[in-house]
């Protein structure tokens, strides 16, 4: 596996930045991309997301949440992720990064330790691979997570996570 990371990291690293699934994968030798979550950080903080999604989720009351404007926001707030610009030098390493994965031609992204995904195929440079992140991303701020969220923790908020591109189809 390929990690989008600093060369020479260790075990442990791997597993801070991939988690326990991602280090597994990665010390077994599968063919995947791993992105840290620090490569999410990144995009959110270049894009100014957390300032934007904050002002987009201001009316929300969480001890009282009107489910019917949650759910036209977290359309609005997926369609922002989807359609934020990742910053030129983050393409091209990941770019990089996928062609020395040599994933192809269909691949899988998903979180570790999660089901959800999203898929592409492999065409130099890797754009749709991209975009299956950015939309695997913004599944995060679906109507179901975003409630979820407001009921767990009272806020809207979420931490960047690693995410996993594996070579094949989903079944």
């Amino acid at each position: 596996m390929v990690i989008l990371a600093e060369a020479g990291a260790s075990p442990a690293q791997l597993a801070r930045d991939l988690g326990a699934e991602g280090a597994r994968l990665a010390e077994q030798g599968v063919r995947g991309l791993g992105l840290p979550p620090t490569f999410e950080e990144s995009f959110y903080r270049h894009g100014n997301l957390p300032e934007q999604l904050r002002r987009l989720f201001a009316p929300l009351r969480p001890a009282r949440i009107d489910e019917d404007a949650l759910e036209g926001l977290a359309a609005q707030a997926q369609v922002l992720i989807r359609t934020t610009y990742l910053m030129d030098d983050a393409v091209q390493q990941f770019y990089r990064a996928l062609a020395r994965a040599d994933l192809g031609p269909a691949l899988v992204v998903r979180r570790p330790g999660e089901q959800v995904a999203e898929t592409a195929q492999v065409q130099p440079p890797g754009t749709a691979a991209l975009h299956a992140v950015k939309r695997l991303w913004a599944q995060d701020w679906g109507f179901e997570a975003v409630l979820a969220r407001l009921d767990d923790t009272g806020s809207v908020a979420l931490e960047a996570r690693p995410t996993l591109l594996l070579s094949g189809e989903l079944a």
